[in-house]
């Protein structure tokens, strides 16, 4: 730690539990208990009950369920071939044109979500790339959102590479492909993962954008969660924010067993 003395350690952890416990971890106690609740007119929730996750079995909030792992999955592995080739092909830019090439990339973060996804909506109303209406138009708005971090994440990771690994496979005779495909990748998968969990989970909690483009038969699990508080289903849609967030964190955990292993290598 930064902080050297006994007395400075512990003024840091009180302080750290004084911040996190009402912050960070009260307001999930809260969801996770009113997930469980019949009722909540007192103090503490009463009447536990499993009924608010029996639709997860079955039914529209299990396909939403399966809408949201789709698109993440397929949002994240868009945006880490897009991200990923994008700062692989800007690795030796400088000056202007790599100013301009970041700040394209970081642009969708830098305004709302719901402009990200008035600009889709707008862009591809029309023929010839007709895509209203459509669950291809949710994964792009998605990919879209989340691509400038798995541009940054692999534009971090190619700065710290040493350049020594494709000198002496190059000088070994190995095609630049080659090289690529059996060097530079291996080394940058640790940051490719990294890239790939940060992805899927912000894809998994995404609403603003996809509000405005989901269609009907493509439904994400934060639009029901919405839907179900907006009509007061409140105990309703904390067990499917509980089922969401286990859902990301179980994959999350997947993704970093994967990091491990290729730190490990």
């Amino acid at each position: 730690m930064l902080v050297h003395s006994r007395a400075g350690r512990t003024a840091a952890r009180v302080l750290f539990f004084v911040l996190f416990l009402p912050l960070f971890a009260l307001p999930f106690a809260v969801v996770l208990a009113a997930s469980f609740a019949g009722n909540w007119s007192g103090a503490l929730p009463s009447h536990p009950t499993l009924d608010h996750y029996r639709d997860l079995t079955g039914g529209d909030s299990l396909d939403a369920l399966t809408t949201s792992l789709w698109t993440a999955l397929a949002a994240s592995a868009l945006a880490l071939l897009t991200g990923g080739w994008a700062a692989l092909a800007a690795e030796r830019l400088r000056g202007r044109a790599r100013r301009v090439l970041d700040a394209l990339f970081m642009l969708p973060v830098a305004v709302p979500s719901v402009v990200v996804g008035l600009a889709l909506l707008v862009a591809f109303s029309q023929p010839p790339l007709l895509l209203n209406g459509t669950r291809r138009i949710v994964i792009l708005a998605h990919a879209v959102l989340v691509t400038a971090f798995a541009y940054q994440s692999v534009t971090a990771a190619l700065a710290r590479l040493d350049p020594a690994y494709e000198q002496a496979a190059a000088g070994l005779g190995a095609r630049p492909l080659r090289v690529l495909l059996t060097v530079k990748l291996p080394l940058l998968l640790p940051s490719l993962s990294a890239a790939a969990a940060l992805c899927f989970a912000l894809s998994m909690g995404e609403l603003s954008a996809t509000m405005m483009l989901y269609p009907p038969d493509w439904t994400t699990l934060p639009v029901r969660i919405y839907a179900a508080t907006n009509r007061g289903s409140l105990f309703t849609g904390a067990a499917l924010a509980v089922a969401l967030m286990l859902t990301t964190l179980v994959v999350l955990l997947a993704l970093g067993r994967v990091r491990s292993r290729a730190d490990h290598r």
